[in-house]
């Protein structure tokens, strides 16, 4: 098992990051709270899971052990796979997600895309009890506070498509990034403000 990965980005392709680890790439996907905070040639640590498939082995990673942590517990409930995991971490945090289920916020998380009532509401009783003993621990203290930068692509393109990732639909994406970008100019400050405006 891969347990972490300590290496230097070499590209960022939302969520896809690209990782040289002496020499050798690795594809890690990450969800956006992760994918915000990284830039090209930057050195970093990534807590990663590793799923293996039949037709493909896919690393995830996340910058915090927490986050890891609440990905793998994700993984145990019914229904719910790497990539609706993934969209949950993306679109909340893990703070708002354990407040969530602690007060049986359905509303909240049927507005994850892929996340239906059925599954909202498996989510809370599989994980009510999980979350409070996560709530009551200290978070891991190994933050990575980095400055915000993208690759390539214009702050819009980059923002649409980590949107789209998530598995909202393009429509739904250009209309929300179209509403924030006029406030932010840097991908992550749009792709946040445009996750918050589809949250309401």
């Amino acid at each position: 098992m891969i347990g972490c990965l300590i290496g230097e980005v070499l590209a960022l392709e939302a969520p896809t990051v690209l990782l040289n680890v002496n020499g050798v790439g690795y594809e890690v996907d990450t969800p956006l709270s992760t994918f915000c905070q990284l830039q090209k040639s930057q050195k970093v640590t990534l807590w990663t899971h590793l799923v293996v498939r039949e037709d493909a082995q896919q690393l995830y990673g996340f910058l915090e052990q927490q986050d890891k942590i609440i990905f793998r517990t994700l993984l145990k409930v019914n229904g719910v796979g790497p990539k609706m995991a993934l969209g949950i971490l993306s679109t909340l945090s893990v703070e708002l997600l354990i407040h969530t289920v602690e007060t049986e916020d359905i509303n909240t998380l049927i507005k994850v895309p892929g996340v239906g009532k059925k599954t909202a509401e498996r989510l809370m009783i599989e994980l009510r009890d999980r979350f409070k003993a996560l709530a009551s621990s200290p978070a891991p203290a190994n933050s990575t506070n980095t400055q915000i930068q993208f690759s390539a692509n214009s702050p819009v393109a980059e923002a649409e498509a980590a949107l789209q990732s998530l598995g909202y639909k393009p429509a739904e994406a250009q209309k929300a990034v179209a509403a924030a970008k006029g406030d932010f100019t840097e991908s992550a400050d749009i792709i946040r403000a445009a996750l918050k405006s589809m949250m309401k």
